[in-house]
């Protein structure tokens, strides 16, 4: 044990915990589940290296990835890249709300996406996005029913390149009205189940108060993939993205979501991938490490 750094010892026991509660079919590698991650985890990585990145992601195990930064490449040297780590990449997050998305949509299925997903759309439909996410106490329903008519047009636009868009949560969408209604509840309501299909961040669902697995039983269908992340308790649901009530990232299974319950019903609503997800910073080891613990723990479920 002495022999151990902190860091070395904390990615080691908390993969071997999530290897010995695994089923046995499970510790031979036959997953039923298709698992990746996306690579904000890894974002100073895919900066530096983007194909030593996606080939030691591969050799962790992961099957998957979601794009985030090509790292500097074009998409068809990161296709490359995906090819010669093993990896293939279904979706993809960019800021499709301009009045052409259709070079990025074009880029996308050059890396062999199937999904464009939204990163954040609030900042296209009010004055000084990222000031609201500390409070946001003025988005009102009509902020969000323009995010929902934008969710649509953009839709309309990725059907017609030949790929489907997809919309992303943060915990802001889960701000209450006075009727009690949410944000999301609006955006939800207000978009074309074809059109808008959903990315579902459980971790930031969760601590805005919001239970994932009730979701995607409501929702049957328009969940095509998880994010799956974990977060250090709160002492409340909270909506903010940054500040002082923003919560802090951790490693799966080292915070307080229960994944059994969401994956089980992720499995019966038409979740097809499921990809890592952590919020920096990295306090007890690098990314890639955390990586190989992210992707451990979902293997164990």
């Amino acid at each position: 044990m002495e022999n151990l750094t902190r860091r070395t010892f904390l990615l080691q026991s908390s993969a071997g915990a999530a290897l010995l509660a695994a089923p046995s079919f499970l510790k031979a590698g036959s997953a039923k589940r298709a698992l990746g991650i996306q690579l904000y985890t890894v974002l100073a990585d895919m900066k530096r290296d983007a194909p030593g990145t996606l080939n030691a992601l591969g050799k962790i195990g992961y099957q998957y990835v979601e794009a985030y930064d090509l790292g500097g490449q074009t998409p068809a040297q990161f296709r490359q890249a995906l090819d010669d780590a093993g990896l293939k990449c279904p979706s993809t997050h960019g800021n499709y709300s301009g009045a052409d998305p259709t070079p990025q949509f074009d880029a996308a299925l050059a890396i062999g996406a199937r999904y464009a997903v939204s990163s954040m759309l609030m900042t296209s439909v009010v004055a000084d996005g990222p000031d609201h996410y500390g409070a946001h106490s003025d988005l009102t329903e009509d902020v969000f029913k323009k995010m929902a008519a934008l969710a649509n047009a953009i839709g309309a636009k990725a059907k017609k390149a030949g790929i489907q868009y997809v919309y992303h949560n943060h915990n802001f969408e889960f701000m209450k009205f006075a009727d009690g209604r949410t944000g999301y509840q609006v955006v939800l309501n207000e978009t074309d189940p074809e059109l808008v299909k959903l990315e579902l961040d459980c971790g930031w669902m969760a601590v805005a108060g919001a239970n994932p697995a009730d979701y995607l039983h409501a929702y049957h269908g328009r969940y095509r993939i998880l994010h799956v992340k974990d977060f250090l308790p709160v002492k409340g649901p909270t909506t903010a993205l940054f500040g002082p009530g923003r919560p802090t990232g951790t490693e799966l299974g080292r915070g307080y979501i229960d994944y059994m319950p969401i994956f089980a019903a992720a499995e019966v609503s038409g979740v097809e991938y499921y990809l890592s997800e952590q919020e920096p910073p990295f306090t007890d080891m690098t990314p890639l490490e955390a990586a190989r613990v992210n992707y451990e723990y979902m293997l164990s479920i």
